[in-house]
């Protein structure tokens, strides 16, 4: 989460006469703990209206996080907001729905059918990476001292594209990030990228199914054939890690022929994002193991303090329940008919936007949805305009389109990522495609000198 650097302030927020009771409360402290409090009522319109400067969720086509849940789910949520997850004694239905979860995860990824995956909930994909990766460093370690040999300074491999939580956890934990470049060819991580990039001190290989970049699949099939083929050639056996934070709700439903999942074994863990294409408010993510042997018993602490036996397997400890009970909803709620539905509109959204942008000229497509629904573009040579300001126009609308380079080897290319997600279809993104053309023509008018002012609109 973002850090915040304290500065002492003297600014106080002024309440409305309506809630205001007396001198005392006419106005707070921003930045101290009031003297006194205030009625509930008048607390909650101070809060309300600081967040009415907050953009609009449904415009923010940056996030993959879900923006939108049915009415019975946020019930649900709500119900269960007080529930402690990590309190399995207290609160034993709950630990069952996440067991269950757990379970038709398992099926859905085609964990063996002799049984023995695990896995768990977390607060989303970054602390289901840092579990996958410790697992990974863990049994790296005990085969390293087993043969006796040196267990300083593991590595592991990954393509430059993969998200922040990867270098994260090789900064944390001491693991040095062997960042396969990426180039022209591929903004993702190859076979042969990884096969090269391997040796006796390589803990593990992440593939991402779903870049940040741009939402393309990397070749995990491919891969892996490719590092059984430096096992098979007396090389190391580097197992595979799938990062799915969105991926690894879109491919089961809508890709279900590509082998990605527990069907290769060499893929001993996935990790995905519930809070993302799983459809789930934030924050929840998923972690599994293809066996018991795949998750060193010496990471799960079995603690009695909360009553009765809870073994865990998590970076925090106390965290609500209510998005796991949200994630059992969605699964009861859809099946894998709602899912396919869902995820289909979605990429059909993001196909069609793709098209628009395209037949309006002045972009090139990098990814049209093929992948997970996200259609990413960027400016072409000639244009008077960059990928900075295209997204400056459209925040003017209230539209949150990110622009960033891509990873190193690429950086020198900057591009616009649309995340297509539930609830925006295609009525949205003509409008969105509308006001794209719209502030394109008005950049390429404020280059030629124009003198007609930008129209005025929704800006935060």
């Amino acid at each position: 989460m973002p850090l915040h650097r304290h500065e002492p302030s003297e600014d106080r927020l002024e309440l409305r006469p309506q809630f205001a009771e007396g001198a005392e409360t006419r106005s707070v402290p921003k930045h101290r703990l009031p003297t006194r409090g205030m009625p509930a009522d008048a607390a909650y319109q101070v809060v309300h209206d600081e967040l009415l400067l907050d953009g609009s969720s449904r415009l923010n086509l940056a996030t993959f996080v879900t923006t939108w849940m049915e009415p019975q789910a946020s019930k649900l949520l709500a119900e269960c907001a007080d529930k402690n997850m990590i309190d399995k004694d207290e609160y034993p239905q709950t630990a069952e729905l996440e067991r269950r979860c757990v379970a038709m995860l398992a099926e859905l990824w085609h964990a063996p059918a002799s049984g023995g995956a695990t896995g768990c909930s977390t607060t989303g994909s970054s602390e289901a990476a840092m579990l996958a990766g410790l697992a990974l460093k863990w049994r790296w370690r005990a085969r390293r001292e087993a043969a006796g040999a040196p267990t300083d300074r593991p590595n592991l491999v990954m393509g430059a594209n993969v998200q922040v939580c990867w270098e994260k956890f090789c900064r944390y934990f001491d693991v040095e990030p062997r960042l396969v470049p990426v180039g022209p060819t591929a903004t993702v991580l190859t076979p042969e990228g990884a096969a090269g990039a391997v040796d006796e001190r390589t803990i593990g290989v992440v593939s991402v199914l779903g870049s940040t970049y741009d939402g393309t699949y990397e070749p995990v099939a491919e891969i892996a054939a490719a590092l059984d083929r430096v096992a098979a050639s007396g090389g190391p056996d580097v197992p595979l890690h799938v990062d799915g934070a969105s991926g690894g709700f879109v491919a089961p439903f809508l890709d279900p022929e590509l082998a990605w999942d527990f069907r290769l074994p060499r893929v001993v863990s996935i990790n995905a994002s519930g809070h993302k294409y799983g459809l789930v408010y934030p924050g929840v993510g998923w972690v599994l193991w293809r066996d018991a042997e795949s998750l060193p018993s010496e990471l799960v602490f079995d603690v009695a303090y909360l009553g009765g036996h809870m073994p865990t397997f998590a970076l925090n400890f106390s965290r609500p329940g209510a998005q796991v009970v949200g994630q059992y909803y969605t699964f009861l709620r859809l099946g894998r008919q709602g899912f396919t539905e869902v995820q289909a509109a979605a990429r059909a959204t993001a196909e069609h936007l793709a098209k628009r942008i395209e037949r309006h000229g002045g972009f090139a497509l990098l990814s049209r949805g093929e992948g997970v629904p996200v259609v990413a573009f960027e400016v072409v040579d000639g244009e008077p305009f960059d990928v900075y300001q295209v997204s400056a126009a459209l925040r003017g609308r209230g539209w949150q389109v990110p622009a960033y380079p891509l990873p190193p080897a690429l950086d020198q290319r900057h591009v616009l990522r649309v995340v297509v997600r539930n609830g925006f279809g295609r009525d949205l993104a003509d409008l969105f495609a509308e006001d794209l053309a719209g502030a394109v023509r008005e950049l390429r008018e404020e280059a030629r000198g124009a003198t007609r002012h930008r129209r005025a609109g929704f800006h935060h």
